[in-house]
């Protein structure tokens, strides 16, 4: 390690890592195992978000605004996997937990990009359900395709910006102690954290991010949730409630696929001290697996998705009949 310590290069009174170490997993045997167990889940991941993704592009009949945001949030799903995963296969499979400077930077902004991206278009579709339900005869007017793709292009854009900004706070920061990160990733309060300078503005932009992302879009989607249950009340047969309920389903499983576990982080984490391989494993499934159960979410619990297969599937069976015979 006397190595990795020394790497550091000065640029204007600013000491600049020529590169990080990711420390990962330590001390547990066979940890290689669970990096391969997280790939399989990767693997399922990529193809089912692309299966969504190319559904809903192809199938005219799903160019709704509910799915323009199921759409994004597979978009979301695919690119977040895609950034965290592989790079995670390559440094501690592949053993070269080494990772540049500016290759660190990316890594970190792609990751919180991409699954930043995954709490708003959850808020998104909230919104879509609130008002489907509390003003069905203006949903038209108020939620059509126009608008979504206007509200998911803005959100992209702006988060981008934040996330570039909250990723670019890192370079005014002086590494000139440790270069070992313990984390599994380019972790953003990993990686501010080792810095021997003035870390306020790093450290409030990490509690903005936190209100921003986490508690915000949780209380939206609560309260959105609230009226949504206020006008099922109204409704005078249980047929009808159970009908307008089972619209949200899909949503609702999905907010409980994601926020669920960063809420059992934070409250153990406020409770008792994480150990630094508990913080990698908790958190490196609360990554992980939302994004493979998401499109499984959808075509179970969505008849237009699980017809447009199934006549799909019949289709090449047909076909397949067709040849043999």
């Amino acid at each position: 390690m006397s190595s990795v310590s020394q790497s550091f290069s000065e640029n204007n009174s600013i000491v600049y890592p020529e590169y990080f170490f990711i420390i990962g997993l330590s001390g547990i045997p066979y940890s290689t195992y669970y990096y391969i167990f997280l790939f399989f889940i990767y693997i399922f991941a990529v193809i089912e978000n692309s299966v969504v993704l190319f559904i809903i592009a192809v199938d005219r009949n799903l160019h709704s605004p509910k799915y323009i945001g199921v759409f994004y949030l597979a978009l979301a799903d695919f690119g977040e996997t895609n950034a965290l995963i592989p790079n995670m296969m390559k440094i501690f499979v592949f053993d070269s937990q080494y990772i540049s400077y500016n290759a660190c930077l990316a890594n970190m902004f792609f990751v919180h990009f991409f699954s930043t991206m995954q709490s708003l278009t959850l808020v998104v579709l909230a919104y879509d359900r609130f008002i489907a339900i509390c003003l069905p005869l203006r949903y038209h007017a108020i939620v059509n395709n126009t608008v979504m793709t206007v509200v998911f292009v803005g959100l992209w854009v702006i988060n981008g910006g934040v996330i570039a900004f909250v990723v670019s706070s890192i370079t005014r920061l002086s590494f000139c102690k440790s270069n070992a990160v313990p984390s599994y990733y380019c972790d953003h309060g990993p990686v501010y954290r080792l810095a021997c300078n003035d870390v306020s503005i790093n450290n409030f932009m990490a509690k903005l991010c936190t209100a921003l992302y986490v508690v915000a879009p949780l209380l939206v989607i609560v309260l959105s949730y609230l009226g949504i249950f206020l006008a099922l009340s109204k409704i005078t047969t249980w047929e009808r409630r159970l009908k307008a309920l089972k619209t949200c389903v899909s949503h609702l499983l999905l907010v409980g696929s994601f926020f669920l576990p960063i809420i059992c982080i934070y409250t153990t984490a406020f409770m008792v001290s994480f150990t630094p391989n508990a913080r990698v494993i908790s958190t490196s499934l609360a990554y992980a697996v939302p994004p493979m159960l998401n499109p499984i979410i959808y075509v179970l619990n969505t008849s237009e998705i699980k017809d447009l297969i199934k006549k799909h599937l019949k289709k090449r069976s047909t076909q397949i009949e067709s040849v043999s015979n």
